[in-house]
């Protein structure tokens, strides 16, 4: 069944992913190829975005993005900023793809980014040639999408400071010390690892385990998990004027 697109309304999604592994914050892009004649014409990467659909909510369409990219659905999403810039597509490679693609060259995006763990990604059988890179280290992008990339970034940047959205990114069950690395790889610096484990374990929401790590050569570290509903009966939104 073929749904009417929007033409000039586009959702684009950052994706990020956590590796425990590389201790590295992660976007998943898709490869932007094109060629003719034997003639490479666009070798790049891009964000995954679609155009919305008539009968879509932008959240909608943000859904189906990630869903067609990963496989998932209900991870952590935010929608940041719009992008509406009149040259934003218009680089040389941009061109050339938008001509192949009949895209409409005064698209406007809505952009997303969402929270996952990259080993809940299997790229092996991915049909967009999805790949993760570092954020501090990321390929030739197409299009805006580096800007649209370190956007998103800085929003995250702020939004981990003010809620607790980092245990998105990690396992049900982690260490301090992995808490403490995610939060070195988000704001790029380094922490008092002593202050920031005091703080961390008298949080009422981080639940310390009866486990210990297992399958490593080192002395087993504490295991934790992030309590959701303790977090959100202690801090209910309300609107009262304080003066």
């Amino acid at each position: 069944m073929e749904f009417e697109k929007i033409l000039n309304i586009s959702v684009d999604c950052v994706v990020f992913g956590y590796d425990l592994k590389t201790k590295s914050l992660n976007v998943l892009l898709i490869k932007r190829y094109l060629e003719s004649k034997n003639e490479i014409l666009v070798d790049d990467y891009v964000l995954t975005g679609y155009h919305v659909y008539q009968h879509e909510t932008l959240d909608e369409t943000a859904t189906r993005v990630l869903k067609e990219l990963t496989g998932l659905t209900n991870q952590y999403k935010k929608q940041f900023k719009a992008f509406g810039s009149p040259d934003r597509l218009m680089g040389d490679k941009d061109l050339v793809w938008i001509k192949n693609e009949e895209f409409n060259l005064r698209t406007i995006t809505i952009a997303y980014y969402f929270l996952l763990k990259t080993e809940d990604v299997d790229l092996n059988k991915n049909k967009y040639r999805a790949k993760w890179f570092p954020i501090n280290d990321l390929p030739e992008l197409g299009f805006d999408h580096k800007n649209i990339i370190l956007e998103a970034y800085e929003d995250l940047k702020v939004k981990c400071l003010s809620e607790p959205i980092i245990f998105k990114l990690l396992p049900d069950k982690f260490t301090i010390n992995e808490v403490q690395d995610l939060y070195q790889s988000i704001l790029g610096i380094d922490i008092d690892n002593r202050n920031f484990r005091r703080k961390l374990i008298n949080k009422k929401y981080i639940i310390a385990l009866d486990e210990k790590q297992v399958g490593i050569s080192k002395k087993p570290s504490q295991l934790y998990m992030f309590s959701v509903d303790i977090y959100d009966k202690m801090f209910q939104k309300n609107y009262l004027i304080s003066m």
